[in-house]
């Protein structure tokens, strides 16, 4: 009863959220890595080309989240997400109209930056700022639309690129993120913390103040973070950058991968929710050291499956933590750094992250074009999480004693 009386008196801020990680699906790597196929085929690139085009623009998206990001500490989120769709909209129908290859980069920053960067950045920011005591629930209930687009899109647009050229389908993709710009700004019609009541409504972090982003970027702690957050975001991204090489690799039809998506992002939804749920009665600093241990599973996993159902239980373990990656880094910031600064510190969080989403399909692309094969690397990928999960135990027990 008490979650159905949150989401009833909080419905509109929440509804907010989940468009705007609804409409990112555009900008993220599963989606734009449905048309891999096309794109080598029509400008004529390898499996390390494609890589290295996409980890260029990636990386300048990384590099412009450092600043741009900091933006949704100065302006309601209303204001600052339609002016990101109405960019992300723009980004599609260049994707659209694209008539060279050496355009790409820039093609891929623009949807990078607006999509996976800005737009998933103004909901969660936002999420994070608005709700305290509730935080892991808004969370998990906003970052909803990555799970329901990642469960449909696919899917449907693998679907229709079978009768419809794939040129059309990203001007559809820009409709779509058009018509999603007036909902927007309804829901939003009232800020849920106004910005006059914004002091009042923060919490703070360790030592009970509120950290700038100098001073998180000095703090051992953040560098402790930094292999967990590029770990997920870059061999993620990889995993479904180059799905068509690993279904082909599998013997498996591209179609029958992506069939599986539904059931990795049914798992994904419920880690997500359960990981919200408890980072509001455990603590996120008892939570997040281990959340990335399912992945060192998932990939050992994937690379010597060879059957239907080996596959599937790969995509369990990768759900359960990229259900709980919605969540858990997050609250993290919010809850060690405080919220005054959220903005700004997330951003530099986020440009890790995206250049994580740069350097995993390019790496692996160009293991693929030497001759390293995917499942190979999966291996090593395994091994890189063990790590990070070592870094994250120290460098939280080593603080957590800070937060009072």
């Amino acid at each position: 009863m008490a979650i159905l009386a949150f989401l009833r008196e909080n419905i509109r801020w929440l509804s907010a959220g989940v468009l705007l990680t609804f409409l990112s699906s555009f900008g993220q790597t599963y989606f734009i890595s449905l048309f891999a196929g096309e794109i080598r085929e029509v400008f004529q690139i390898s499996h390390g080309q494609w890589g290295g085009i996409y980890a260029v623009g990636t990386t300048a998206s990384a590099i412009a989240m450092v600043w741009a990001g900091g933006l949704t500490d100065r302006f309601r989120a209303r204001s600052i997400g339609a002016i990101i769709l109405g960019l992300l909209a723009g980004a599609c129908l260049f994707m659209a109209l694209n008539p060279v290859w050496w355009l790409l980069p820039l093609v891929i920053f623009c949807l990078r930056f607006t999509g996976q960067g800005m737009t998933s950045h103004v909901a969660l920011v936002a999420m994070s700022r608005w709700f305290i005591a509730s935080r892991g629930k808004a969370l998990s209930v906003a970052t909803l639309g990555f799970a329901v687009g990642q469960a449909v899109l696919p899917l449907i647009f693998v679907a229709l690129m079978a009768v419809y050229d794939w040129r059309l389908l990203w001007g559809s993709a820009a409709v779509l993120v058009v018509c999603g710009v007036p909902i927007l700004r309804t829901l939003l019609r009232t800020e849920r913390t106004p910005h006059s009541m914004a002091q009042s409504n923060q919490s703070l972090g360790m030592l009970a103040q509120h950290w700038t982003r100098n001073q998180t970027f000095r703090h051992p702690l953040f560098w402790f973070m930094v292999p967990a957050l590029l770990g997920p975001s870059a061999f993620g991204t990889a995993f479904f950058f180059h799905q068509v090489h690993f279904a082909d690799v599998k013997q498996l039809p591209h179609v029958e991968l992506v069939s599986m998506f539904p059931f990795f992002i049914l798992v994904g939804t419920v880690a997500m929710v359960l990981s919200g749920w408890a980072l509001d009665k455990i603590g996120t600093s008892r939570l997040i050291p281990w959340y990335q241990l399912p992945l060192v599973v998932a990939f050992v996993i994937f690379a010597f499956a060879d059957t239907y159902s080996d596959m599937l239980l790969g995509f369990f373990f990768l759900a359960l933590t990229t259900g709980a990656n919605s969540t858990l880094p997050n609250a993290f910031w919010a809850e060690f750094f405080g919220t005054r600064h959220l903005g700004s510190i997330k951003a530099m969080a986020a440009a890790v992250m995206v250049l994580g989403s740069a350097i995993g399909p390019g790496i692996t692309g160009l293991g693929i074009d030497l001759g390293v094969g995917i499942e190979t690397q999966f291996l090593w990928v395994a091994g890189y999480f063990v790590c990070a999960t070592f870094m994250m135990v120290i460098g939280v027990a080593r603080y957590r004693s800070a937060l009072g």
